[in-house]
């Protein structure tokens, strides 16, 4: 069996739609695949990039529960992210940033750490990607800014492999700490650090940063694509843009 490392984000279930935002600013400009509608609780709707399954069927969790996206992530280029593309013939650069994927990422609505969180855990898809995770510090920062600009409280680094893992990011502030340490003896005493979901705010400063994402990764799709494609992505980037109504006010600058 080979090694199957993740980067397991902790929110509240009320920024998963926000979140999600993100990580679609994150995928290739150019990939194409039809556009995925995911319904969260509540009946808030948001569209990503990305396959379900390998599927771009419709994902109804409006009810709760798990659902899987395989998504492509661009990582700004680190040298262990160059020895693993040049490893594979390289890869297209733009912007300081290459596509490395698939990246699976699992959604659960309710966190096996914290009932009253939601979780997005992004597996590698590979030994070799497993190894990227845990050596670039490129990738472990996309993860962690990811976590902060979705108001997350925890980003955890799991080898999956019964060895201890690495808190990276905790109640906003980046960190190293090893679960099985003085500080955290387990990941319940992990957990129990964290504030009641329920007051946790949405912080305005990556609200705004999701929603000028949107329109910026609009303006690329645009010139990277053409005819009934650039159609397709338009309509998902007006989706993505119009299902932030739901989401929290952000609070004063």
């Amino acid at each position: 069996m080979g090694l199957i490392y993740s980067y397991d984000i902790q929110l509240p279930p009320r920024n998963v739609a926000g979140a999600l935002i993100r990580v679609a600013e994150l995928a290739p400009p150019t990939r194409d695949v039809p556009p995925l509608g995911v319904t969260l609780p509540g009946g808030e709707r948001v569209v990503v990039p990305f396959t379900s399954g390998f599927r771009s069927e419709p994902v109804d969790c409006s009810a709760g529960g798990t659902f899987e996206l395989d998504t492509s992530l661009m990582f700004r280029i680190d040298d262990a992210v160059r020895a693993y593309l040049e490893a594979r013939g390289g890869g297209v650069e733009e912007h300081g940033r290459v596509q490395i994927g698939y990246v699976y990422a699992t959604v659960r609505l309710a966190s096996p750490l914290h009932p009253g969180y939601a979780s997005i855990e992004f597996w590698a898809a590979t030994s070799a990607m497993s190894r990227l995770f845990a050596a670039s510090a490129s990738v472990r920062e996309l993860f962690t800014d990811l976590t902060a600009a979705a108001g997350g409280v925890c980003c955890l680094f799991d080898t999956g492999d019964g060895g201890p893992g690495e808190v990276c990011w905790l109640n906003g502030e980046p960190t190293r700490e090893t679960i099985g340490g003085s500080r955290f003896p387990d990941l319940q005493a992990l957990a129990a650090t964290w504030p009641d979901p329920d007051v946790t705010v949405f912080p305005a400063g990556a609200f705004s940063a999701a929603r000028k994402g949107v329109k910026a990764a609009a303006g690329k799709v645009r010139v990277a694509r053409a005819g009934s494609l650039e159609s397709r992505t338009a309509a998902w980037v007006g989706e993505v843009a119009i299902s932030t109504h739901s989401l929290p006010s952000p609070g004063p600058e």
